[in-house]
């Protein structure tokens, strides 16, 4: 992958990967086959350790603040001394992170907007599911390796004492708390060319085609394919949340995973759906540059819902309150569709009641489900995806026109609010 970044400040950020995983894990073998597949690296180890470097700011900085005594006879960092001081108490470690942690982000700026426009940039973090860093990138892949194996590693390995890996493998994420930050989970407890060659999967079928996607601003279009519920729908929706969330700032209001893969149990499209709700559609259109840079392009051509005229009374069946706007994923491993909705309009409430209401009654959500499987066999007659979605849809309005009012009338009888 090649070329240059210009100075238009219109064009979105390169293509970010967080990539981590629990010492020992393989996280460098993966790296290093996707610097070869073409990739730019930014290591953060080897940024902290620059950082402090002899003659730097930073290292003059850590001797003022714990001590000559931190340095070795060369006048370079002696990181067991340091460590001894600066892991001390809380107020040390503080101190310790306020001279480094700006540096370190400074740094990793820096080498990420050198790299080229159309770049998959690689950015291995050791405790970035620790750190909460995970919203701040567009994918997360983690490297895993069960514990045992890793523990054998660095003691047989790297001859690290057992006792010292034992507690650093201890201090580190769980392996739940990675896969609830992981879009890519990369098992190494294999041989290692089948983790090279999931690498090469992951790089020609989801990290190439997604950084051209959002380079160009093209957002994913599937075809309706109905699948069986995911009970990992509700995670991945989480993921997504925590991106659009960080984009949008204060323009949101909140951020809900509506839509069918919100209904546990319901059958639907692997498409998840996001609903940003804002204080207007202002508020909307100004969110069309950074979201578009977190992922999501905007899908100009749909720009409202259809009015209902059986949702409500008074101006909700004005067609100026039924206004949205409508961003995809530029993801091809994660579909997704973001609408963005003003608060109190009727499309903002109806997507969280409907939700609710299928979520509550399940006689509802079965015949809902019925109504997907006949409008999915018939979209997949068509080849084309745009095609196939427009007949999905037509072909699920005629139960929705219903589905307004008993759920509303539901709404009504248990007292919901959104």
């Amino acid at each position: 992958m090649s070329g240059h970044r210009s100075g238009d400040a219109t064009l979105v950020d390169v293509l970010r990967l967080g990539l981590t995983g629990g010492i020992g894990a393989g996280k460098s073998t993966v790296s290093h086959e996707l610097v070869a597949l073409g990739a730019v690296l930014v290591d953060a180890d080897t940024i902290a350790r620059e950082v402090v470097a002899p003659g730097t700011e930073g290292l003059a900085e850590l001797a003022a603040a714990f001590g000559e005594d931190i340095l070795l006879p060369d006048g370079s960092l002696n990181r067991p001394a340091l460590a001894a001081k600066a892991f001390a108490s809380d107020e040390a470690r503080a101190v310790l992170n306020a001279i480094t942690h700006p540096r370190v982000g400074a740094r990793t700026a820096e080498l990420v907007a050198a790299a080229p426009a159309d770049a998959v940039v690689v950015q291995d973090i050791p405790l970035l599911v620790e750190g909460g860093m995970a919203p701040a990138f567009h994918l997360v892949a983690v490297v895993h390796t069960d514990a045992d194996e890793r523990l054998r590693r660095l003691v047989e390995l790297r001859a690290m004492p057992e006792d010292d890996a034992r507690a650093r493998i201890a201090a580190q994420a769980t392996d739940e708390q990675r896969r609830a930050a992981a879009d890519i989970w990369l098992d190494n407890n294999g041989e290692r060319d089948a983790l090279a060659a999931a690498v090469r999967t992951l790089w020609a079928e989801r990290l190439v085609p997604f950084e051209a996607n959002l380079r160009g601003r093209i957002p994913v279009q599937p075809a309706p394919v109905l699948v069986d519920p995911n009970p990992d729908w509700h995670r991945q929706a989480q993921r997504l949340i925590g991106r659009l969330a960080l984009a949008a700032g204060g323009h949101a209001l909140r951020i809900d995973h509506i839509g069918s893969t919100a209904v546990p149990g319901l059958a639907a499209v692997d498409v998840l759906d996001l609903q940003i709700t804002v204080p207007d559609l202002a508020a909307a259109e100004a969110l069309d540059d950074a979201l578009a840079g977190a992922g999501f392009p905007r899908i100009a051509h749909v720009d409202h819902d259809e009015p209902q005229p059986s949702y409500g009374a008074g101006g909700e069946t004005d067609p100026a309150v039924w206004g949205m706007r409508l961003h995809g994923s530029a993801d091809p491993g994660r579909p997704a569709y973001v609408h963005l909705r003003v608060q109190g309009w009727p499309g903002q409430q109806f997507a969280l009641l409907l939700r609710d209401w299928l979520r509550a009654d399940s006689d509802a959500a079965t015949e809902y489900a019925e109504i997907k499987r006949a409008a999915a066999r018939d979209a997949a007659a068509r080849h084309d995806p745009a095609q196939a979605t427009a007949v999905y849809a037509e072909e699920k309005a005629p139960w929705f026109d219903g589905a307004y009012t008993r759920a509303r009338q539901w709404a009504e009888q248990t007292g919901w609010s959104a």
